[in-house]
């Protein structure tokens, strides 16, 4: 029958499909990335792939962005930097006049920050910077610095013309002395991106510091791996985004590290990482101006807190890709200066028409993802068999089975049987008529056989003239027009046809 072919094509198929998952499936748990093997540089920089900076990368890699570093040097030899930094400046007499020198010979704290935003890249042996394709203009305050120096290295990298303003440290807590406010302001003014980091506990801070607390700026706290709210971040009302802090790694001097790099957790991290994902914003939105740069950042991030700003993540986690491609309102002011009237969506909700994708994407390195992937692939055709076993069931349940005398009867339909309407059976050993019609219970089989289908040679004929079907009443005649005569009249003779 047609069912039972339609059931061994759907098992044949299911069964091929089960055969391509299972083949997939040792392939998706036991293939890691060569890459993110744990002994490699890049295998430890897990915060591209929890930013999906890969995916970024496709769209852009900050190129034609200047982004500041204002610290203690960038060392320009480091092979992951090497043709990367630009000529800079230093603000006092202790620091390199062009700033590529990493003057801090305890952490190589400027090279870290350079490497982290722009690293070059080139291998799982070598750092991959969030915008490898922009440059780092290194404003050096030597080995020793206090907020004059701050002051002096904010307003110099504007006038230079900086796209974006890493500050990776901070001058403590409380009120931010009134001439460092002037310079973040100038250099907003300026159309400059200012990224702050929020602070570190184990420093002693327990709230927002300078020059992350100043107004306008963007001031960053710190992830877990998880993508949860890291504990030796500080936090405050001034927290504007969170990104990843927790054991980055990042290029050093030799002179810090024997094999160049090294790895810590602070929000001086997270600000570096958020400062290259400005850049990448900005190398992709180039007449974007500085507010709504800062703007889009905002209403693209993922809501990891409570319900709008809120003092851990703020307004939440960076997520760039989200900043690179879901459609945002313009603004006219910065949303983080007082006053401004702009309204931004709390969290960054998604709009309707807005191209996201999830916040978090499983990779085949991933053990959770790669179960989660074989799982689906093994259920999705067990489910559809499942659905066709349904469907066959009940359409062999809605089909009304043929019984009586004249089931399972073939042969083409008697001059005058009714159009539509099954035919009479065929004797025994009368050949086969074109299938598709029967006889059901109820009907009488004609007395007379069909031309064309007469019995086999030397076969009486069947049913004998005059004789009904073997097994059935006989059929009686019509009643003449306007009826039988009146009561009492008999029926016509047996034999009769109607």
């Amino acid at each position: 029958m047609r069912t039972g072919k339609r059931f061994r094509s759907a098992r044949v198929t299911a069964a091929a499909a089960l055969a391509f998952c299972a083949a997939l499936a040792p392939v998706a748990t036991v293939a890691p990335a060569p890459a993110r093997a744990a002994d490699t540089v890049r295998g430890l920089q897990w915060y591209l792939d929890s930013l999906k900076i890969p995916q970024a990368h496709k769209i852009t890699q900050g190129k034609g962005v200047v982004v500041a570093v204002i610290d203690g040097g960038v060392d320009a030899t480091h092979p992951d930097l090497r043709g990367q930094v630009l000529a800079g400046h230093g603000v006092n007499a202790g620091a390199a006049p062009d700033g590529r020198r990493d003057d801090d010979r305890e952490k190589g704290h400027g090279t870290s920050m350079a490497g982290i935003v722009a690293a070059r890249g080139g291998g799982p042996m070598r750092q991959l910077g969030i915008a490898p394709a922009a440059k780092i203009l290194p404003v050096s305050m030597g080995a020793r610095s206090n907020s004059d120096d701050l002051v002096l290295g904010v307003r110099w990298a504007a006038d230079a013309g900086a796209d974006v303003i890493n500050i990776s440290i901070s001058s403590g807590e409380g009120t931010p002395p009134p001439e460092l406010v002037d310079a973040i302001q100038y250099a907003l003014s300026k159309d400059a991106v200012v990224v702050a980091s929020a602070g570190n506990v184990e420093q002693g801070n327990r709230q927002v510091t300078t020059p992350a607390n100043i107004p306008g700026v963007i001031a960053v706290s710190g992830l877990d791996k998880r993508g949860g709210f890291f504990a030796g971040s500080v936090r405050g009302p001034e927290t504007v985004l969170a990104a990843p802090m927790e054991s980055i790694i990042a290029p050093a001097p030799k002179t810090v590290s024997s094999n160049g790099y090294s790895v810590g957790s602070g929000t001086s991290s997270a600000a570096a990482v958020m400062s290259g994902v400005v850049a990448l914003v900005r190398a992709e939105y180039p007449q974007l101006d500085a507010a709504n740069v800062i703007n889009r950042l905002i209403r693209t991030a993922r809501d990891a807190g409570p319900a709008g700003r809120d003092p851990q993540f703020g307004f939440g986690a960076v997520d760039p890709v989200a900043a690179l491609t879901r459609s945002v309102p313009p603004v006219t002011a910065n949303p983080l200066l007082e006053g401004s009237t702009e309204s931004t969506r709390p969290g960054g909700a998604a709009r309707p028409a807005d191209d996201d994708g999830p916040a978090v994407e499983f990779g085949v390195s991933n053990k959770v993802g790669a179960i989660v992937q074989v799982v689906l692939c093994l259920a999705l055709p067990i489910i559809a068999l499942v659905v066709l076993l349904v469907v066959l069931r009940r359409r062999k349940r809605r089909t009304p089975a043929v019984t009586g005398p004249y089931a399972g009867a073939t042969g083409p339909p008697p001059p005058g049987w009714p159009a539509g309407a099954p035919g009479p059976p065929q004797p025994p050993g009368w050949p086969a008529g074109p299938a598709g019609w029967q006889t059901p219970a109820g009907h009488v089989a004609p007395q007379q056989p069909v031309p064309g289908y007469g019995p086999p040679p030397g076969q009486p004929a069947y049913p004998p003239p005059g004789q009904p079907a073997s097994g059935h009443p006989p059929v009686q005649a019509a009643p003449p027009p306007g009826g039988w005569a009146g009561p009492g009249q008999a029926p016509p003779p047996p034999g009769t046809q109607q």
